[in-house]
């Protein structure tokens, strides 16, 4: 290991695999640091949609979702094995919460956005008894519109097999025990196999998501800290088949949106959204959860098994906020410990917008960094599965 690293990151899910390739292929000496698997948090525990976020332009978040939709044509065309267009069907009943020229406006300004024709349609009436046995009674409209999909643990080490090739120190089962600013960068600290290593680097990179909380309390002087909340989101995979495509329902219970999405061989519904307090480790889900979800796929699928075999929780950081989870920003936050940065830590994020996010991470930390001369660029760098072997 050098004597002086350029930046370490601290977790290995997809921001901080993100942070490591966009490092590694800028040239920069980088160490990640995770402290399990990669992607053995949020980053494997997702919906598993590269996307837009339609939902996000009834908050008027316009910037967050037309960076979203050119983030997943660029993963789309980098990533061809990885990330897939997908269908996307939003049916309409009369008890459902927005009306049919409501989401016609908004699939517009999502097309438009996305700056791409004869992306959504109305679904024709005759055309409806072959959807999936979708039920049809009271449906006023269906609008058929596309994204994307991925395996998200795939993508996570995809990413981080591509930092390595270019140079990034990849290390797993390594636990960040603390670290603390000098005159140059920052002391780390960390445990593998029981053996303790300390090394200097100009940068770190708090990328630790449900865990960046306990990251920042292990650093020294105590960096800027936000109030954040732990959301969590459940999902439950069941047997059946889909053939048309995903479905973005509403919930029964409350309106909110739930996806029903073809998965492997069954069915992904998810996914709640439950305030977590406690070790991130521990997240599960809820038996109120998959009963929720078992409402969702059963209203609009009656026909299908709605009997879990299988269920996984992920956490969601967010800002802490008053109002409903759905409503606060989902924008990024990059804290920093200075106008000059040697520590960033990632709070919140998206799956579909790690790239982007890494970029403005490196971004932020150029002034203290050294010049360095960039290998590629992520944008048009190919991303393929990496060989199974230890993650």
């Amino acid at each position: 290991m050098s004597d002086m690293l350029d930046i370490v990151v601290v977790g290995g899910g997809i921001h901080g695999a993100g942070v490591a390739q966009a490092a590694a292929v800028g040239g920069y000496q980088v160490l990640l640091l995770e402290q399990a698997t990669l992607g053995a948090g949020t980053s494997s525990r997702s919906s598993k949609l590269i996307h837009g976020g339609l939902r996000y332009l009834e908050g008027g978040h316009i910037r967050l979702v037309r960076e979203s939709l050119a983030e997943r044509e660029t993963l789309l065309a980098i990533a061809p094995d990885l990330v897939t267009r997908q269908a996307f069907h939003i049916p309409l009943y009369a008890t459902s919460h927005r009306r049919p020229w409501q989401v016609a406006a908004g699939l517009a300004l999502y097309r438009l956005l996305a700056r791409a024709h004869g992306d959504f349609a109305s679904v024709p009436r005759r055309e409806w008894d072959q959807l999936d046995g979708l039920a049809t009674g009271n449906l006023q409209a269906v609008y058929r519109y596309y994204d994307a999909q991925t395996d998200d643990l795939a993508l996570t080490r995809a990413i981080a097999h591509s930092a390595a090739q270019f140079g990034a120190d990849i290390r797993v089962a390594a636990r960040f025990l603390g670290a603390e600013r000098q005159s140059r960068g920052y002391e780390v600290r960390f445990m593998t196999g029981g053996d303790v290593t300390t090394c200097m680097t100009r940068a770190l990179v708090n990328a630790a998501g449900p865990w960046a909380g306990q990251v920042l309390g292990r650093i020294l002087p105590g960096p800027p800290r936000l109030a954040l909340d732990l959301v969590q989101g459940t999902h439950i995979f069941t047997r059946g088949r889909l053939s048309c495509g995903a479905y973005y329902t509403e919930a029964p219970a409350d309106h909110r949106p739930v996806f029903v999405m073809p998965w492997r061989d069954g069915i992904l519904t998810g996914t709640t959204e439950t305030l977590y307090a406690g070790d991130p480790g521990q997240a599960a889900p809820l038996p109120q959860e998959i009963a929720y979800l078992q409402e969702v796929l059963r209203a609009y699928f009656p026909h299908l098994d709605t009997t879990p075999q299988d269920a996984f929780a992920g956490l969601r950081v967010l800002v802490r906020a008053d109002g409903a989870f759905g409503r606060r920003p989902r924008e990024v936050t990059l804290l920093a410990d200075a106008p000059n940065p040697r520590l960033i830590s990632i709070i919140g994020g998206k799956l579909t917008g790690y790239r982007l996010t890494a970029a403005r991470v490196l971004a932020r930390l150029a002034a203290s960094l050294p010049a360095r001369t960039p290998q590629a660029d992520t944008r048009f760098l190919p991303l393929t599965p990496a060989l199974p072997g230890p993650a």
